[in-house]
């Protein structure tokens, strides 16, 4: 099967899959520009891309099975890389910036967290 032989219903269900997934990307992007600090920034990107990431892939790979015949989750691989890297970037990314600013004293710097 190719794409031009692809049912209605799974053509449309990949479309809103995509659209779906985009406008999630497009929300956590606008919260990155309307937030203020940026630990509540840091929170709307990793967000946005984590679900809509989700949704697109889910879309790619109902399309890539449908027109294959088969079930294709090589794109998962891609979900679960993403999935994985990017609270661990969001986390060493709030941390470095709550060091930074408990170092430079700065008044809204979140407190450090003890041992115990």
């Amino acid at each position: 099967m190719n794409a031009a032989a692809l049912p209605a219903w799974a053509a449309w269900l990949v479309v809103a899959l995509a659209l779906a997934g985009a406008s999630v990307s497009l929300t956590g992007a606008l919260g990155l520009i309307r937030l203020r600090s940026f630990y509540e920034r840091v929170h709307a990107p990793t967000l946005g891309a984590t679900l809509g990431m989700a949704l697109i892939l889910s879309g790619s790979m109902l399309l890539l099975s449908m027109i294959e015949g088969r079930l294709v989750l090589r794109d998962g691989l891609i979900g679960i890389f993403l999935t994985v890297t990017t609270p661990v970037t969001l986390l060493l990314l709030a941390r470095a910036a709550a060091y930074r600013d408990r170092h430079e004293g700065q008044a809204g710097a979140p407190p450090e967290m003890g041992d115990g």
